[in-house]
């Protein structure tokens, strides 16, 4: 038991001789003093005398292009139950870009769909109430404006999509939740994909890319190596939700179709035959391979061309009328089909519509009407 304290007695003695007294060393590890190099820090590496031509290239367009690009606020007006207070609810948000002086934004659809109000913020951090000027749900497409001065806003450049190359060095901006703008780089991974949008239409020509894009970037855009746009960022495919290194773009040539009608009547003039269809369910369920009319409108493009559609007999029995198996040597085997082709033409234009009629195939000329 002696022995034990006074082991206790040597060890507390000890403790307090080599405990530090000057409350300036408690500080200090313990243990020997170490000057060596790696205590010290490192020497700073000199830069290069100068970046590579890439390099500058890149910050150039990002600097430039960061101008017109926007950070879009979605919300909703909603009423609390208890207070009866009505109040503004963030439910989304996104990216967009200036398309024209006089204001308007171009971006998705998906980041302004259901919103009460939604706010637009430039890149000098200025705020401004946007209004809806036209939407197209089957492209994924929105226009949006705002009162500015036009020294306000810059609208980027306008490239071409139908001679992109795979392989071709592409950015991506976007201002993903109101933070500062990001910039990612890659390449055009492949052309001419199909996805499909919100209205279940399919958005044909889609470019693909590797460059990053996350939800933040939707409606941002996708820009070539000169900064033209060549396409608005809309997809990711990720089952994470994350990046994953397979984005999708709209291609420019048909947001340039379309962003005019937008702004001019508040939605895409769409050419039409003039008829209603029968659904592709039923369609296959009858075992017919192509677009069934199902009525075809009285004094309309269809009519005028002699198109018949199907009708109810004196016994009750709906008789089919005319098939459509192809337009202007296309074929067509769904209705998603033939809207994809009446896409590629304009009112007015005469096209040739190949019909399946009691067992014979006929071709009619139709001139293409307004879609009502």
């Amino acid at each position: 038991m002696n022995n034990q304290v006074g082991s206790l007695t040597l060890f507390l003695v000890t403790t307090l001789l080599s405990t530090p007294t000057n409350a300036a060393e408690w500080g200090k590890p313990l243990g020997a003093v170490y000057d060596g190099p790696e205590g010290k820090p490192r020497p700073v590496t000199p830069p290069p005398i100068e970046l590579s031509a890439d390099e500058r290239s890149t910050i150039t367009v990002f600097e430039r292009a960061t101008k017109s690009v926007v950070f879009i606020a979605n919300t909703a007006i909603q009423q609390d139950i208890w207070s009866l207070n009505v109040m503004e609810v963030p439910q989304g948000s996104g990216s967009g870009f200036v398309w024209s002086k006089q204001g308007h934004i171009v971006t998705n659809f998906h980041v302004i769909y259901g919103a009460d109000a939604v706010k637009v913020t430039l890149a000098d951090r200025s705020e401004h109430k946007a209004k809806l000027v036209g939407a197209d749900p089957d492209h994924d497409l929105a226009v949006l404006q705002i009162q500015v001065s036009a020294d306000q806003v810059e609208p980027l450049a306008i490239g071409a999509s139908h001679d992109v190359r795979v392989g071709q060095k592409v950015l991506a901006i976007g201002n993903p939740f109101g933070l500062d703008h990001t910039l990612t780089t890659g390449v055009v991974s492949a052309l001419g994909r199909t996805i499909k949008s919100m209205s279940n239409r399919t958005i044909e020509g889609v470019i693909q890319t590797d460059a990053a894009i996350n939800p933040g970037n939707s409606g941002g855009p996708l820009l070539d190596g000169a900064g033209r746009l060549i396409g608005v960022n809309t997809q990711i495919v990720s089952p994470s939700g994350a990046y994953a290194g397979i984005g999708f773009a709209v291609p420019v040539d048909t947001v340039n179709r379309i962003v005019p009608e937008l702004i001019k009547h508040g939605k895409l003039i769409r050419p039409g035959l003039g008829v209603s269809l029968v659904p592709d369910a039923m369609a296959k369920r009858w075992g017919i391979k192509g677009v069934i009319i199902g009525k075809v409108t009285r004094g309309g493009a269809a009519d005028r061309a002699g198109l018949k559609g199907a009708r109810e007999t004196m016994m009750g029995q709906i008789q089919l009328g005319d098939v459509i198996v192809s337009v202007d040597g296309t074929a067509v085997a769904t209705v998603d089909d033939l809207m994809d082709v009446m896409e590629a033409h304009k009112v007015g234009d005469h096209v040739s519509v190949e019909i399946l009629r009691a067992n014979r195939r006929e071709k009619v000329s139709v001139t293409l009407q307004v879609v009502n």
